[in-house]
């Protein structure tokens, strides 16, 4: 029998008690993995999970289960590789043994260290710390550490990216009494193997990563964006994804500041998070983050681990990451307790390149779009403006005897176009990058660029979709990306109201929203601007036919 209920565990009332106050009745599949079998806290052991799991959970109730109420030695050290992550831990133990009565250490740095001793010497049996700071509290004779029956490594991977290894080995050796050591990783690259063969004992192993590049809950799209003008091509990504909360990683400290200012300066709610910044300053960005007063946080890799940031919509990756694994990291700060989000990527030409012989080999499906331009921008906000009318009736309804009174009227578009002008005024507009996104993507169209978007169809993202006909196709000098932003336009939808699209030499095959097939008839004239004419309507649905063989769609007179 599958057990889905924390209670059905045989673990304490004070940490069922906890476990209910915070609303929390399901385990997730870490946490069943850890507390199925409770041999696996007898010894060492591995465990990979993706960032989001509900890996410190996963860690801390099994080893609260077995220690004693009220223990006031230290008995457990967790060591993590920020300061964020570290606090954020502790946090978790805090609540979840406070009716065992056990008190938690915080040991890191840039925070007051006679606090972190009173701390100690008050009862903590949990130790929560970073590498460097720990080893200080050892060296100097605050943290007395041969007490320790359980280490946990969180994060092994990234510790050792940033150079800690010498400071683990240290502290390993200052604690000869450790019971278990537990090893939690995303990935599991030499270095962390190395480690785990030099201190792990027969390691039992825990794998939930069939294949680290693989997050069903996330949407992934790589946008390719005008290396002269990347900034542009951020804020116009910003203004048509339209982020609840979004975190941008750039790849340096001054990057980061500056590109957090510009963001400001353009109207947007931004902060920065990146490694100079004080310990205060670091904690009022993640809550200004959190309390939506800042709707974008741009951060470098610090934030790319283990932050409790709940809700966040968008990962914007602005220019290429160092390597597989980052890119992993930061895609995991989306799409968490089973919410969808968005990873996207904003690349140069060059960029694009590099990125595809990265993730070349693994099961990643990467949607590949061009920048969009003002007009989408544009569009867009006109058709949520549209949406809102229509399903907001208790909004409009006492307007509705007027705006028949002015639609009797000889004025009446005049007086509807300064309403509208009115409602735009204070819509950010976007940049017209169009043709500068058409001679980056030009530079990359040799034997290495992304396979063709017409060589498979687009992610089918509707239900109940129209597929529609369009006379023309490649040989008019159509392709995938330039007939979607030809269509959104046109149509004033948003991309995911088109789904798969079938490319062919002389004619396209496109499903569209019932919304998006409904604003045919009305738009047909932006249409024409946009080069789209002729549209039929076929009676089934469109499945891509296999590229080895031709398919034909029966087809009825145009709608």
């Amino acid at each position: 029998m599958t057990i889905e209920r924390f209670d059905q565990y045989p673990l304490r009332d004070e940490l069922l008690s906890a476990l209910r106050r915070k609303g929390f009745d399901h385990p997730m599949p870490v946490q069943v993995r850890m507390l199925e079998d409770p041999t696996l806290s007898d010894g060492d052991l591995i465990v990979q999970a993706k960032t989001g799991s509900g890996k410190t959970l996963a860690f801390a109730l099994p080893l609260l289960n077995q220690m004693n109420a009220g223990e006031r030695t230290p008995r457990v050290l967790v060591l993590s590789p920020t300061r964020e992550l570290a606090l954020q831990t502790a946090r978790e133990f805090q609540w979840l043994g406070y009716e065992m009565r056990i008190k938690v250490a915080s040991l890191v740095g840039g925070m007051d260290m006679e606090r972190q001793v009173k701390a100690l010497r008050d009862g903590a049996a949990v130790v929560v710390g970073t590498p460097g700071r720990v080893l200080d509290h050892i060296r100097r004779g605050s943290f007395k550490a041969d007490t320790i029956q359980s280490l946990v490594l969180d994060e092994g991977d990234h510790m050792l990216d940033l150079g800690f290894k010498d400071e683990l080995e240290a502290i390993i050796e200052a604690m000869p009494g450790v019971e278990r050591n537990w090893l939690f990783s995303a990935t599991m690259p030499e270095e962390v193997v190395t480690l785990a063969k030099q201190y792990l004992d027969a390691p039992r192993k825990i794998s939930l990563v069939d294949d680290a590049a693989k997050h069903d809950d996330i949407v992934q799209r790589a946008y390719i964006i005008p290396a002269r003008k990347r900034f542009e091509g951020l804020a116009n990504v910003l203004l048509f994804e339209r982020p609840r909360r979004a975190i941008v990683f750039c790849a340096t400290k001054l990057q980061t500041q500056e590109l957090a200012e510009r963001l400001c300066d353009e109207g947007f709610k931004a902060g920065a998070l990146h490694g100079d910044m004080t310990q205060r300053e670091r904690n009022m960005a993640l809550e200004s983050l959190r309390r939506g007063r800042n709707q974008i946080m741009v951060a470098t890799d610090v934030a790319a681990r283990g932050l409790d940031i709940s809700g966040v919509s968008h990962v914007i990756q602005f220019g290429l990451p160092g390597c597989l694994e980052t890119f992993i990291h930061r895609s995991g700060r989306t799409g968490r307790a089973g919410q969808e989000g968005r990873n996207l990527i904003l690349l140069t030409a060059r960029e694009a390149g590099e990125f595809r012989s990265m993730i070349r080999g693994t099961s990643l499906e990467v949607e590949w779009l061009p920048a969009p331009d003002a007009e989408e921008v544009e569009s867009l906000s006109k058709a949520e403006l549209e949406r809102w009318c229509v399903s907001n009736p208790a909004e409009t309804e006492e307007y509705l005897e007027w705006a028949e009174e002015i639609l009797q009227r000889d004025d009446a578009a005049e007086i509807v176009a300064g309403l509208l002008s009115r409602s735009f005024a204070d819509e950010p507009k976007g940049y017209s990058i169009r043709e500068d996104v058409q001679m980056e993507m030009a530079k990359g169209r040799s034997s290495d660029r992304p396979r063709r978007a017409s060589d498979r169809p687009l992610k089918k993202l509707i239900s109940g979709a129209v597929t529609m006909k369009f006379p023309s196709g490649r040989q008019d000098g159509w392709e995938v990306g330039s007939l979607l932003g030809a269509l959104c336009r046109g149509l004033g939808v948003k991309r995911e109201d088109v789904g798969n699209i079938k490319l062919k030499d002389r004619c396209a095959f496109v499903e569209l929203s019932p919304y998006a097939a409904s604003q045919i008839e009305r738009r047909r004239d932006r249409l024409a601007r946009e080069g789209l004419n002729d549209f039929t309507r076929f009676e089934q649905d469109f499945q891509p036919a296999p590229r080895d063989r031709k398919r034909s769609f029966p087809h009825r007179s145009r709608s």
